[in-house]
């Protein structure tokens, strides 16, 4: 390769992992917008999960096909990067097929099984199209899943198509160009499935095959940098960002929820007032909930920015089904979605709080919150283990407790608590009532 191409593809190369690692920062900074909250605890237990969950992908496996051609995807989007660190050298270095002096023998045994790989990629991306447009699966025709869901989806599978494409066709030019002997192209011995692309490939003249060689190389490296630079801006960042979002998941059973410390001070000094009669009186009244992202913490926007819009959540969501308006992976977009309006507001010097929104109302409303039963299934449905519930609750502790906008059946249901102890409108004393004719029988 020339000076000329190598400056060019540094320049391409230096580009395009720069404005990688920009995103990501702005990203980092935006989940730094929740509040901060320590989670640091049975480290062990923490990368064993990671393990089975994030790299092991078990909680996919509750639905084998879709795994499967998932774990395709999966395996070749990682292995392949291999096959990319040589044409990235090559780029650099102006060389051609680096590792064959390297690996010898070994060297079309370990392309072939790139290809292997490519080419489950390949498979997998058009039945996930087909599954996506030509099937009426419901979760992916809610109405969340509006036309930018659906472009960012369909922008990926075409791109990941696409890069298979150039890199197949990129090897099977490159063997014809070694069997016609040209200069600069290494003997390297055939690759399993490119070498089906020699029959087509052998009558067209060298300086064609030359040229789609290199239009394959070129197009399949730069699509790669040109991934790289959109995955931050799609649901796609979450092959990056699951690892420690499923690091940092709830250990603790999913039913048992934490008390809140505000609320708890009260109930205490209400038990006991002597206790509290000589505390000092508090600056700030607490804010109880979250109405807005900046009350929310750091890891319920990590779990936003880990959503893949699968939809998984949603397809087991008892009030979804029912027809009620929650949806699960809606309260994650939204989520991420203010997230992302309020960092572009913070980097204009607006602080949080001070656009006049708040994802309270103008993102998620009363009716949805008040739809979850709190049944956890669509916690134990994700596959990367996000928490919609938790952010659910954040918020409606937040509409009840500060704005008292809940049902009249459930101020009932509070005050019967309050009073006796239980849900329901009768005393203490008179709640064994109903077996007295039975313990006389």
């Amino acid at each position: 390769m020339a000076i000329v191409g190598q400056i060019l593809f540094a320049l391409v190369a230096i580009a395009a992992i720069g404005f990688f690692a920009w995103k990501v920062g702005r990203i980092r900074s935006n989940i730094l917008l929740g509040k901060d909250v320590e989670i640091n605890d049975r480290k062990a237990e923490r990368w064993k999960k990671m393990a089975l969950v994030a790299m092991g992908q078990k909680k996919m496996f509750k639905r084998p096909i879709p795994a499967l051609l998932h774990l395709a995807v999966y395996l070749g989007f990682i292995i392949i990067n291999i096959e990319i660190l040589e044409i990235i050298l090559d780029g650099l270095l102006g060389s051609h097929r680096l590792l064959f002096p390297l690996l010898g023998g070994i060297y079309p045994v370990f392309i072939s099984f790139l290809e292997f790989l490519a080419l489950g990629v390949l498979v997998s991306c058009i039945i996930f199209l087909i599954r996506r447009y030509g099937l009426a699966i419901k979760r992916f025709h809610a109405r969340e899943m509006t036309a930018w869901p659906r472009l960012d989806a369909t922008i990926i599978l075409i791109s990941e198509i696409l890069l298979m494409v150039f890199f197949l066709t990129m090897n099977g030019a490159d063997l014809t160009l070694q069997r016609h002997g040209v200069t600069g192209y290494t003997q390297t011995g055939l690759f399993f499935f490119s070498q089906a692309l020699m029959p087509l490939l052998d009558g067209l003249p060298t300086g064609q095959l030359i040229f789609l060689e290199r239009f394959c190389w070129w197009a399949h490296i730069i699509g790669i940098f040109a991934f790289l630079c959109y995955v931050p801006f799609s649901k796609h960042f979450h092959i990056f960002i699951s690892f420690p979002n499923t690091y940092y998941s709830r250990l603790e059973p999913q039913g048992k929820m934490k008390n809140m410390p505000e609320i708890a001070k009260e109930v205490q000094l209400m038990m006991n007032p002597e206790a509290g009669a000589d505390a000092p009186a508090p600056d700030d009244h607490p804010a109880f909930g979250a109405k807005d992202i900046s009350q929310l913490n750091w890891k319920h926007l990590m779990d936003a920015y880990s959503c893949t819009e699968c939809g998984r959540c949603t397809d087991v969501c008892p009030a979804n089904i029912t027809g009620k308006k929650l949806s699960p992976r809606k309260i994650m977009m939204d989520t991420r979605d203010r997230t992302e309006e309020v960092g572009i507001a913070r980097n204009k010097g607006i602080k949080p709080g001070e656009d006049g929104k708040t994802l309270l109302h103008d993102y998620i409303t009363q009716e949805e919150l008040l739809a979850c039963t709190n049944c956890q299934a669509c916690v134990e449905a994700c596959p990367v283990s996000i928490d919609p519930l938790s952010i659910i609750t954040e918020l409606r502790r937040s509409l009840i407790m500060e704005e008292a906008k809940s049902p009249n059946e459930w101020n009932i249901m509070f005050g019967n608590i309050e009073n006796n102890g239980a849900p329901w409108a009768f005393p203490q004393s008179d709640r064994l009532k109903w077996s007295e004719g039975v313990m006389k029988e």
